[in-house]
């Protein structure tokens, strides 16, 4: 007997969406799509940063600016047995919010800073329900409550920036259930998530989704999240879509060779190869080369030269409660460890476990509350400032978010020259241009970056050119605070595998800070397992992946997405 096909509740066919860039050029963002989501089914859009996934969702929802895009007037999208591309303004806005709900990205650029979430959510039920504003507070209380945050009474009249990004993420879930949608969109709602957190929202998301019987649109480019959340997936690439098919079928057995490739350049918590495959090494069929099959070896013997041993180290932040009382939170709390030449320690731990302030402490960009840091012996936070200029240029770090650490009123060759001229690099501009360019061409990045601004790139790019400018000061360690977390997984392969090379010919040493607990397995020989400011466990990588010990280490692997281990296991990796 033949299964039924579930009634679609959503019908998007032939939608083609073009920019105008300028009076005679444009750029087809969507090449005529075609897709459906299912009644009560949850459908993952996945594909890298440029695939047009947001683009898709923005069309439904009808967010697209006016004034420089063109939707092909053959394309249609159908929602309920309704064309919504030819709604009116206001009949549009009266289905979207109400019927049709969407989550954002990042919900600190998408709540009001300046209203309570109370408020927000209350502007919702006003609006689209016809509450009072006392009937509004009341259900936006239950939606808090719903939504898993504490103290809803209390929190309804908190300010966003009083919140914690899963709590933000957690409004933005409640404004977007509070009519009880049809349909939700959810645009990369846990990318800039610790992985527990991660685990949270997708099983409120997966709950809220059968309570209320509503279809879902997942869009995100992890294939793992994917695997656990969605029913259907739809890969995209350049506008287009590769593959599409049931969850199953996506990971057990690809048949586009992008889909192949995106599962490929993830690293799992079973493999680590000496350099992980990137897009082009998939799509090029040289994926099963021998460099990708030989396994790179981690861990340390605790012979090896240290070159950076943290004692005790210990960092406060105060803040006043009325005018006498003064509050301590303790960030970081007799934090130990040593550091070998060439090696990589992770770290590892929720938002608020106090991994960025150590690395941070360590820089002396905080100033420790007590410890004391040694580097080849010499004390650096007891160290005056004029001496410590010469160790300066020896630690460096590349932080989580590109976009905000590159001068944007700064060319390429400007961010990379200025610290070689504050340091003293080069005799002349002439020899220390001919450095940065070398720096530029040893990072992957041409000759022609050294005279564009930041913002010509995309993240990939800007992340490295932050890791070209640390390599300005021929540095021993490299801080990397975060610098793959929000990059698609085949750039992060890219900028992973650069990490490794760099390492490999310099010899550098890494503090590897992160959530992604698969990356921290590939890179990492060791790792310290930070909980509340406090290392709860440290072991070599291997050991501390295969055999842990703390009941918060067995926590966090075990919100590790498990679709792509289950994919390597079946031998998609192979």
């Amino acid at each position: 007997m033949t299964p039924a096909i579930p009634e679609s509740l959503l019908k998007v066919c032939d939608l083609r969406v073009q920019f105008r860039l300028d009076k005679e050029n444009s750029f087809e963002a969507l090449k005529g799509i075609n897709f459906d989501i299912p009644r009560n089914a949850t459908v993952a859009l996945v594909g890298e940063s440029g695939s047009g996934k947001s683009v898709s969702a923005l069309a439904i929802m009808g967010l697209l600016p006016e004034e420089n895009t063109s939707i092909d007037p053959a394309s249609s999208i159908v929602f309920g047995g309704q064309e919504l591309l030819t709604l009116t303004r206001a009949e549009r806005r009266r289905l979207c919010g109400k019927e049709i709900a969407m989550i954002f990205q990042e919900p600190m650029s998408s709540l009001n800073p300046v209203f309570t979430v109370g408020f927000q959510i209350g502007e919702v039920l006003r609006k689209h329900m016809g509450m009072t504003a006392k009937q509004a507070r009341v259900r936006a209380i239950a939606l808090l409550l719903e939504v898993g945050i504490p103290d809803a009474t209390v929190k309804i009249d908190a300010y966003p920036n009083q919140m914690s990004g899963g709590q933000q993420q957690r409004v933005m879930i409640a404004m977007a259930i509070a009519c009880e949608p049809k349909l939700l969109i959810a645009d990369e709602p846990t990318t800039a998530l610790d992985v527990t957190i991660q685990q949270q929202i997708r099983a409120l998301l997966a709950a809220l989704q059968k309570r209320l019987g509503m279809s879902m649109l997942f869009i995100t480019h992890d294939l793992g999240l994917a695997g656990e959340i969605a029913d259907h997936v739809i890969v995209m690439r350049s506008g287009e879509i590769r593959e599409q098919g049931t969850a199953h079928q996506i990971f057990q057995q690809p048949a586009d060779a992008y889909t192949k490739a995106l599962l490929h350049c993830r690293p799992t918590l079973d493999k680590r190869p000496w350099r992980l495959p990137v897009i082009d090494d998939c799509m090029n069929g040289q994926v099963t080369s021998q460099l990708a099959l030989t396994e790179r070896p981690r861990g340390c013997t605790g012979d090896e030269d240290v070159l950076l041993e943290v004692r005790n180290l210990s960092k406060s932040f105060y803040s006043r409660d009325g005018l006498f009382v003064r509050r301590e939170f303790q960030a970081v709390k007799d934090v130990s460890f040593t550091l070998a030449r060439g090696k990589t320690i992770g770290i590892v731990g929720e938002s608020g476990s106090g991994k960025t302030t150590l690395g941070l402490t360590l820089l002396r960009l905080h100033q420790a509350s007590s410890g004391q840091v040694f580097f080849e012996g010499k004390e650096l936070l007891a160290m005056p400032k004029k001496e410590f200029m010469a160790y300066k240029r020896r630690i460096q770090i590349v932080f989580q978010n590109p976009y905000a650490s590159l001068n944007p009123r700064f060319t390429v060759g400007q961010i990379l020259l200025e610290p070689m001229h504050i340091h003293g690099f080069g005799a002349d501009d002439k020899e220390r241009t001919a450095m940065a360019l070398q720096l530029l061409e040893k990072v992957g990045l041409s000759g022609a970056a050294f005279v564009r601004y930041p913002h010509e790139f995309s993240g990939g790019q800007r992340q490295r050119i932050a890791i070209a400018r640390c390599l300005t000061m021929q540095p021993e360690i490299l801080v990397c605070d975060e610098s793959v977390s929000a990059l698609d997984v085949s750039v992060q392969a890219q900028v992973l595998n650069l990490l490794q090379d760099l390492q490999d010919e310099f010899g550098l040493s890494y503090i590897f800070i992160s959530h992604d607990l698969s990356v921290v397995k590939y890179m990492a020989d060791q790792v310290l397992v930070m909980h509340q400011g406090r290392v709860v466990e440290r072991a070599n990588s291997d050991e501390l992946y295969r055999n842990p010990t703390h009941a918060y280490t067995k926590v966090l692997l075990s919100s590790i997405p498990t679709a792509l281990h289950a994919a390597s296991c079946a031998g998609v990796h192979h």
